[in-house]
Formats: structure tokens, C-alpha cells, sequence
């Protein structure tokens, strides 16, 4: 039964991350090239604001429920929840090393002005940001798989599992 709450917990988590992630890829990244650089800028800046909090603890979650998950399987299972942990592992490590350090740059652009190389600098936030998404996507496909698929060696009875 710990197992399975487990599993809904990091299916949850990676999927709020996923979702997150995914919403601001393809709604917010292509809006922002849209608008003038000034209003990009400040509103970039005052969603960071927001943003951070919210997806520190979503990605601390999402990390925190995989590793339980590895750690309470074996098999199959546990190579995907390993899986997962990583990713959500890479999804930090590229936010905290990749897009944070192009976000305080934007905080200050948003307030003085941007460099000439701006759009250099916004083309690799959005490069770290497609792959952050990418991981926690993969990471959420990982853990699906563990909680819709059969159990390595038990056979598909018609009965519902416990």
C-alpha cells in the first residue's frame, strides 16, 4: 500500500513539474519573442518572483517521491524511478546552473537596459528551459509507465491488484 501511495505521490509531482514546465514552453517562451523587449523583461522578471518558490518546491517534491519510489521497488520498477530521479535531478540542476543565473541578468535588464547580445542570452535561457521541460516530461513518462504497468512477475489475472 506505501508503494502505491508513493507512486501517486511522484506521478503527481512530475507531472505538476511536467505541466509547469511544459505551459510555459510552449505558451509563455513564444509569447515572450512577441512582445516588445521592455514588456518581456518586466514581465520575465515579476514571474520569477512567483515562479520560484513555486517551482523549487514542485521540482523538490517531484525529486524527493522518485527517490522514495526507487527505494521502496526493486526490478523493472526501480530502474524507472531511478530514471525519473534523475531527470527531475538534471530538470534542477539545469534550472539552478542554466536558467537562474539568465534570470537575475533579466532582473537587472528589466530596470537599466539589455546588452547588445540580449537575444543571444534569451535563445540559451530558452535552450536551457526546452531542456529542463524535456527531462521532467521524460521523468513523468518514466513513472506512468511504473504505475500503469503490470508488476515484473505477476501475471495480468483480471483482478485488480491491492
Amino acid at each position: 500500500m506505501r508503494v502505491r501511495a508513493t507512486k501517486g505521490i511522484a506521478v503527481a509531482a512530475t507531472g505538476l513539474l511536467a505541466g509547469a514546465f511544459g505551459y510555459g514552453a510552449v505558451n509563455l517562451g513564444p509569447t515572450f519573442w512577441e512582445v516588445p523587449l521592455d514588456m518581456r523583461l518586466t514581465f520575465h522578471a515579476e514571474l520569477m518572483k512567483m515562479n520560484s518558490p513555486v517551482m523549487l518546491s514542485a521540482m523538490a517534491a517531484a525529486g524527493i517521491s522518485s527517490l522514495a519510489l526507487t527505494l521502496q521497488t526493486r526490478g523493472r520498477e526501480r530502474a524507472l524511478a531511478a530514471g525519473a530521479t534523475l531527470l527531475v535531478g538534471t530538470s534542477f540542476l539545469v534550472t539552478r546552473f542554466g536558467n537562474v543565473p539568465i534570470n537575475a541578468q533579466i532582473k537587472e535588464w528589466a530596470t537599466s537596459s539589455a546588452p547588445a547580445d540580449y537575444a543571444e542570452i534569451l535563445h540559451r535561457w530558452d535552450l536551457f528551459n526546452r531542456t529542463r521541460t524535456s527531462t521532467a516530461l521524460i521523468a513523468f513518462i518514466l513513472l506512468v509507465i511504473t504505475a500503469v504497468a503490470p508488476l515484473q512477475g505477476r501475471r495480468e489475472s483480471g483482478r485488480t491488484p491491492s
